[in-house]
C-alpha cells in the first residue's frame, strides 16, 4: 500500500512530474503531463473513480453556532457518481498523487441541515481543487460552485492489489462563504467536522516508460460511459477544444490583466490533424477569449467580451484519450500529428507564455495559413500583460461586477482541416473549433479562478447568453468562414424596452465594418451605446500596418428616422480598423419607446 500526506504530495509528484528549469531547450518537458525523464521504466497509470463512498460526520451544533457545549454530531453518506473524473497518477503500483478533478456525490439519505446545505444536498461535489488553492480539496455545489467545506489533514491511501483508494483524517473547515450565509462569518475556516472516502478506481491510461520515455499507451474502454462503447469519429482530420480544466492570472501592468486558459484539444476525426512545429506552418493556433454576462434584473441582460489574447502556436502532441474518443496511434506518427481520436494537453502557464504567443493578425482564420515568422517577438519587451488574454482589472473586480457570469473561450484553428476539406468536399471541419466554460472569480485587484460545470465542447460562448436568440451566419459559404448574431430584447420599465445585440465572428477572415437596425415609423430611440474588449498595442513584428496594432476607436453611431447605424472605418481608409475581426465579439444597444417588430438587421 503506498500513502500520501497533503504536505508531502507535491515534493513526491515533484519527482514524476516536475517542470524543467526557466532555461530549459525542451519546450515539450514544458506540458504538465509529460513525464520528466531521469531515467525512471516501468508502468504509469492514469485512473479515475469507479465508484465510491463518502462519509461526513458533521456537528450541527457548530454550524448553527447556538453555543452548546454539547456536540450535536450527526453522519451523512454518499455514493460517488460511477466514472467520476475525479483522476490519480500511480508510478509503478505505488501513489504519485491526484490530478485536478471531482467526484459527484450521491445522498444516501435525508436529513435535516442548515437551509443553504441542505439546498445543494442532491449536486455536491468533492473538488481536487489546483495547486495555487490553499486547500486541497473542497466540498462544493457541482453547479453554482459554492463552496461549503475546505479539507485539511487528510492522509491518501492506495492499495495497488485491490485498486482501492482512501482518504482519510481530513478535516471540515467552514467555507468564508459558508460562514456568511450562516450568518456567522466569524466562523470561516472553523473545523466542523471530518471526512472520509473510499474509491475503487480504475485506469483510463496505462502508459509505459523506459529511461523516462513514453513506449507505447493503452486506453481501455471506459465501462458504463454516457454515450457508445465505441464512439464514431467523424470524417477527415477535426480538431475540437475538448476540455478547459483551468484559468490563471500569470501578470498585470497597470490597470489591466494577463490572464491564460488551459486547454485540452481532442482529434474528434478519422484522420490526423498536423502538429508540425515552428518553422513549419501547418500546425494549429489557438486564440484565447473571456466574456462576463451581467446586467439587468437577472444578471444576464447583456454579454460582453472583456478581453482576447494573441495565439499559441502548437509545437508537440502528446496523443492522451481525454475526450474518451479512443484514441488509435496506429499508423500515425506521433507527436508531430494529433493521432485520431487522440487529446493534447497544454496549460495555463503553457498557453500564456509570452514567447510562443503570436499575433491575430498573421492568420487567416478560414484556412489556417500563417508566415514563417508569425511568432516574432524580435524588437519588442513584454509585460505582465503582453499577449496573454488582456482584461482590465475592473471589468473583474467582484465588488464592481456583483452577481456577474464569467466565462472562457478556446479555439484551434488548424490548415490540415482546410486542406482535407479542399480535396474532399464535404468533409469540412472548419466550424466547430471554438468551446467554452464558465469559471467563477475571486477578487478584487488579484484573482483565482475556479471551473464552474463541463465545457461546452465545439460552441462557441454566445451560445451561453441566457435568454437570448443566437442565429449563425455564413456569408461566402466554402470560401470565408461563419459569425453569429445574438440579441435580446427586455422590458425594464412601462413603457421602456431594451435592446441589446451582440456580434461574434468566429473564423470569418473578412471582418465585421458595420451594423444597422432597422426602426419602426415614431420610434424613438435613448441610451445608445457600444462596446469592444481592448485591444492589443502595436508591437514589432505584429503582423499590423505598420506594426501599429489594431485601433481601439469606438464605432460612429448615425441614428435616423428608419434605422441606427454603427461603423468603424472601411479598410480602404484603414488596414487597422476597429473591425469585429475573427474571435472577437461586439455589442450595440439602446433604448426605444416601442416594442419589437420582426425586421432584418445587416
Amino acid at each position: 500500500m503506498s500513502k500520501l500526506t497533503r504536505t508531502g504530495f507535491m515534493l513526491l509528484l515533484l519527482s514524476l512530474f516536475a517542470s524543467p528549469a526557466a532555461n530549459s531547450n525542451s519546450s515539450v518537458a514544458r506540458k504538465q503531463t509529460i513525464p520528466e525523464s531521469r531515467g525512471q521504466s516501468g508502468t504509469l497509470q492514469k485512473m479515475i473513480v469507479e465508484s465510491g463512498m463518502v462519509t461526513m460526520e458533521l456537528d450541527l451544533d457548530r454550524l448553527s453556532g447556538d453555543g452548546s457545549l454539547v456536540a450535536k454530531v450527526v453522519q451523512l453518506r454518499f455514493d460517488v457518481a460511477a466514472n467520476s473524473f475525479f483522476s490519480v497518477l500511480v508510478f509503478n503500483d505505488l501513489l504519485r498523487g491526484p490530478e485536478q478533478g471531482s467526484m459527484a456525490l450521491v445522498p444516501q439519505y435525508s436529513i435535516e441541515l442548515p437551509s443553504a446545505l441542505m439546498a445543494s444536498i442532491n449536486q455536491l461535489a468533492v473538488e481536487k481543487l489546483p495547486s495555487a488553492e490553499r486547500f486541497d480539496l473542497a466540498v462544493r455545489d457541482a453547479k453554482t460552485g459554492f463552496t461549503f467545506f475546505n479539507i485539511e489533514g487528510h492522509q491518501y491511501d492506495y492499495d495497488a492489489n485491490g485498486r482501492l483508494l482512501s482518504i482519510q483524517g481530513g478535516r471540515l473547515l467552514t467555507s468564508k462563504e459558508f460562514a456568511e450565509a450562516l450568518g456567522q462569518p466569524a466562523d470561516a475556516g472553523s473545523a466542523v467536522g471530518r471526512i472520509s472516502i473510499g474509491a475503487a478506481m480504475r485506469p483510463i491510461e496505462i502508459t509505459q516508460l523506459v529511461n523516462g520515455e513514453p513506449k507505447s499507451l493503452i486506453m481501455p474502454p471506459l465501462n458504463g460511459a454516457a454515450g457508445t462503447e465505441v464512439p464514431t469519429l467523424v470524417s477527415g482530420p477535426d480538431v475540437i477544444v475538448g476540455d478547459l480544466p483551468d484559468m490563471e492570472q500569470l501578470g498585470s501592468a497597470g490597470t489591466q490583466l494577463g490572464l491564460a486558459v488551459a486547454t485540452t484539444s481532442c482529434n474528434n476525426g478519422d484522420q490526423p490533424v498536423d502538429w508540425f512545429a515552428l518553422p513549419n506552418t501547418d500546425h494549429p493556433v489557438i486564440p484565447q477569449n473571456l466574456y462576463r454576462m451581467s446586467g439587468g434584473a437577472n444578471n444576464n441582460e447583456r454579454f460582453e467580451q472583456i478581453g482576447h489574447s494573441w495565439m499559441k502556436h502548437a509545437f508537440f502532441a502528446l496523443e492522451g484519450n481525454a475526450c474518451n474518443l479512443g484514441c488509435n496511434t496506429s499508423g500515425c506518427a506521433t507527436g508531430s500529428h494529433l493521432c485520431p481520436g487522440c487529446s493534447d494537453p497544454y496549460d495555463a502557464g503553457l498557453n500564456g507564455d509570452q514567447t510562443g504567443i503570436g499575433s491575430r493578425a498573421w492568420v487567416n482564420p478560414f484556412t489556417g495559413n500563417f508566415p514563417s515568422n508569425a511568432n516574432d517577438h524580435t524588437g519588442h519587451n513584454h509585460d505582465g500583460v503582453s499577449h496573454r488574454i488582456r482584461v482590465e482589472v475592473n471589468d473583474l473586480n467582484t465588488t464592481l461586477n456583483q452577481g456577474a457570469t464569467y466565462f472562457a473561450e478556446a479555439q484551434y484553428i488548424a490548415p490540415s482541416e482546410y486542406t482535407w476539406c479542399q480535396a474532399h468536399p464535404g468533409q469540412c471541419n472548419m466550424f466547430n473549433n471554438a468551446s467554452y466554460r464558465q469559471f467563477t472569480v475571486s477578487g478584487t485587484t488579484n484573482f483565482t479562478f475556479s471551473p464552474l460545470g463541463s465545457t461546452f465542447r465545439m460552441q462557441p460562448a454566445i451560445m451561453a447568453w441566457t435568454g437570448a436568440t443566437v442565429n449563425q451566419v455564413e456569408p461566402d459559404p466554402t470560401n470565408d468562414g461563419i459569425w453569429f448574431m445574438g440579441y435580446k430584447v427586455s422590458n425594464p420599465t412601462t413603457g421602456v424596452w431594451h435592446y441589446e445585440y451582440a456580434l461574434y465572428n468566429e473564423n470569418l477572415d473578412r471582418s465585421i465594418q458595420s451594423f444597422s437596425v432597422p426602426l419602426g415609423a415614431a420610434v424613438n430611440i435613448s441610451n445608445i451605446d457600444f462596446h469592444a474588449p481592448p485591444q492589443e498595442p502595436g508591437w514589432a513584428n505584429d503582423g499590423t500596418v505598420n506594426n501599429q496594432g489594431y485601433s481601439s476607436t469606438p464605432w460612429a453611431v448615425t441614428p435616423v428616422s428608419d434605422s441606427i447605424t454603427w461603423n468603424t472605418e472601411t479598410i480602404a481608409q484603414n488596414q487597422n480598423a476597429n473591425a469585429i475581426r475573427f474571435g472577437t465579439l461586439y455589442n450595440f444597444r439602446f433604448d426605444a419607446d416601442q416594442p419589437p417588430q420582426s425586421a432584418n438587421a445587416t
